[in-house]
């Protein structure tokens, strides 16, 4: 216990606090807008009932574009990230030089939101959910890559030896010995990100990537916040399914 009473202890304490400070100051941070949320509750109370059930066809329509854009784009970067993890991953990589290549390729890419992706990709493809799609598409190689390999780096070391021992090529040897331990993880990462992607789509729907996102906007533009209130909604519900559907999976291949 006397570990925290340590001097540096509380010098990191305030460096910390002095930080908190700047930063709610920067950020115009108000305990007072904070606790009146009249305004809020009333949004809530005009807008988010009755619900405009008329428009849940057309909005169920667009979440499936939306749901169509997260998954096809996680899912194809899962594919590519794969194989791009274990080059980026220092016990598998081909060699060093190579190893800090594609992770210093992964860091640059990771490092551009997909919100910027997905105006340069509004730009030179047009408007529609293919702009949204490549967007997630990127971002997604460049997390899930570092993120495997990362996995990849913790595996167990004995299957590996085992099967080089048993004659088995180095990368086939790498993927028969690695994948299986790390697929579970795999997994959890993946609907992880799927679910970010669905509220990246969200918002790269916004800037004109279609979807569930263009609809919201659209209504808010509009001042349709009855209509808006019900996108809102489909929007909570579509990404608790997908929560609880991840979890199913996860449970079972766990």
């Amino acid at each position: 216990m006397m570990v925290w009473f340590q001097k540096k202890f509380f010098i990191y304490a305030a460096i910390i606090a002095a930080l908190l400070i700047v930063s709610a100051r920067g950020a115009d941070f108000s305990f007072t807008a904070l606790i009146d949320q009249s305004n809020t509750w009333e949004f809530i109370r005009d807008n988010f009932y009755p619900l405009r059930t008329d428009l849940l066809p057309y909005l169920l329509e667009q979440s499936l574009i939306t749901l169509a854009v997260a998954f096809f784009g996680t899912f194809t970067a899962l594919l590519l990230a794969l194989p791009i993890s274990l080059l980026a991953a220092e016990n598998t990589a081909s060699g060093r030089f190579s190893f800090y290549i594609v992770r210093s390729v992964l860091s640059l890419i990771r490092s551009i939101p997909e919100i910027v992706f997905g105006l340069i990709f509004v730009v030179s493809l047009g408007l529609g959910p293919f702009a949204a799609l490549m967007a997630i598409f990127l971002h997604n190689v460049s997390v899930l890559g570092k993120l495997i390999a990362e996995l990849v780096e913790s595996s167990d070391k004995g299957p590996q030896e085992a099967m080089s021992s048993a004659g088995a090529g180095r990368r086939t040897g790498q993927i028969f010995s690695i994948l299986p331990q790390i697929w579970p993880n795999v997994l959890s990462h993946y609907f992880y990100r799927l679910e970010v992607a669905i509220r990246t789509s969200l918002v790269l729907g916004m800037i004109g990537g279609g979807g569930l996102g263009q609809s919201l906007m659209n209504y808010y533009n509009s001042l349709a916040y009855d209509s808006m209130a019900t996108a809102i909604v489909v929007i909570m519900g579509l990404v608790i399914i997908v929560d609880l559907f991840g979890g199913i999976v996860r449970k079972r291949v766990i």
